[in-house]
């Protein structure tokens, strides 16, 4: 009972009190250098998980390392899982992303906001979706993208924001609208949604 107490608290100071990185060590996870963590949860085999050099991993991101092994053990009581789960240099993991066992991310990689990467990722390509696929090549998004660079990394939050709300719409990202096939009755759609 005292120890599960202990344990508690201890858990409660490293949440607490240590950087995300500090916490990503702690759980076995080998990381490179010049990383930026804002994900807490690192699988319980944290020990299967290595990030490169300069990888963005933003909030929400699960990687993990086993999983479905419980849909098993009917038949197979001790049935387990697992894979090593490697992510290269330059890796931006978008916010909410699952990495699933082992899966290979190469360098040069953006995972976009939300997706499910259930396949190794080669290097140079932005993915995204449930599963995540292929959107396109790392050279075509920053083609795609470069009129709306602000060269603002490593500005200061006050600065960044006086820039940001002084622009025209048009130097902001702007997503075109989703585009409708049939002519769209949207009033039945909306009824048979609601049904």
């Amino acid at each position: 009972m005292i120890g599960k107490i202990v344990r508690k608290l201890c858990r409660y100071y490293q949440k607490s009190f240590w950087s995300l990185e500090r916490q990503a060590r702690y759980a076995g996870v080998a990381l490179g250098k010049g990383n930026f963590i804002a994900s807490e949860f690192w699988s319980t085999e944290g020990y299967l998980i290595t990030v490169g050099n300069h990888c963005q991993i933003t909030h929400g991101v699960k990687v993990l390392t086993h999983g479905g092994s419980g849909a098993a053990r009917k038949m197979y009581p001790k049935f387990d899982t697992f894979g090593r789960v490697v992510i290269g240099d330059y890796v931006y993991l978008g916010s909410n992303s699952l990495i699933m066992p082992g899966v290979t991310i190469g360098d040069n990689v953006l995972v976009a906001a939300g997706s499910v990467v259930t396949k190794s990722i080669p290097s140079g390509l932005v993915v995204g979706g449930n599963p995540a696929r292929v959107l396109c090549t790392i050279g075509e998004y920053i083609e795609r993208n470069k009129k709306y660079n602000l060269n603002s990394k490593g500005m200061k939050a006050k600065d960044k924001k006086s820039l940001l709300t002084s622009l025209k719409d048009s130097r902001l990202v702007k997503k075109s609208a989703i585009k409708v096939i049939g002519g769209g009755n949207f009033e039945r759609l909306n009824e048979r949604i609601a049904a």
